[in-house]
């Protein structure tokens, strides 16, 4: 599972992950949502997003036990995770509805990869935070939620081959 702020490298670093493995992974929700709907969103906005993220999280999981092998490594990656809206409608609306804390106490994924914004900014229209400072306060709202929560988490920073270096090790530790 992968978080972090805008433009960290999430995206990029899930889709190299997943073919390294071949398993699946899921693309995060809100920009299938925001790119049919407009980038313009409401608080209410973020129901259907969590929604729609857990359903393709779902629809992914049932693809992976009709395919799965004896030998193979039950993993599946996805781009975002509730933490990531969790942490957002915080940031934009200074609060966060109970039923997307709910789902998070539920969560069972084993990993987390938290994404540094030490990379280039890229820009892209569904992005609103370009500057340097907020990106790295935004980040720190990550890193708390990561240390006070029960799940390993790894950071990941530096180039593009060093975040994925740090990514495959964590990774294979899990299988170890």
């Amino acid at each position: 599972m992968l978080i972090g702020p805008e433009s960290s490298g999430k995206s990029t670093l899930c889709e190299k992950l997943a073919i390294h493995y071949d398993v699946p992974f899921v693309k995060e929700y809100a920009r299938t949502y925001l790119g049919h709907n407009g980038s313009a969103y409401l608080h209410e906005d973020l129901l259907h997003i969590t929604k729609g993220q857990l359903l393709e999280e779902k629809k992914a999981l049932e693809r992976i036990d009709l395919n799965a092998k004896p030998t193979s490594k039950p993993l599946l990656f996805l781009d975002t995770d509730l933490y990531v809206i969790k942490i957002w409608s915080e940031l934009v609306f200074n609060r966060c509805d109970a039923s997307i804390l709910n789902a998070i106490a539920v969560n069972n994924n084993s990993l987390y990869l938290l994404c540094e914004p030490d990379i280039p900014w890229v820009e892209d229209p569904l992005r609103e935070y370009p500057d340097c400072a907020i990106r790295y306060l935004h980040y720190l709202h990550y890193k708390d939620a990561m240390v006070n929560q029960h799940i390993g988490w790894v950071n990941i920073n530096g180039n593009f081959e060093a975040r994925f270096n740090k990514a495959v090790e964590a990774v294979e530790a899990l299988f170890q």
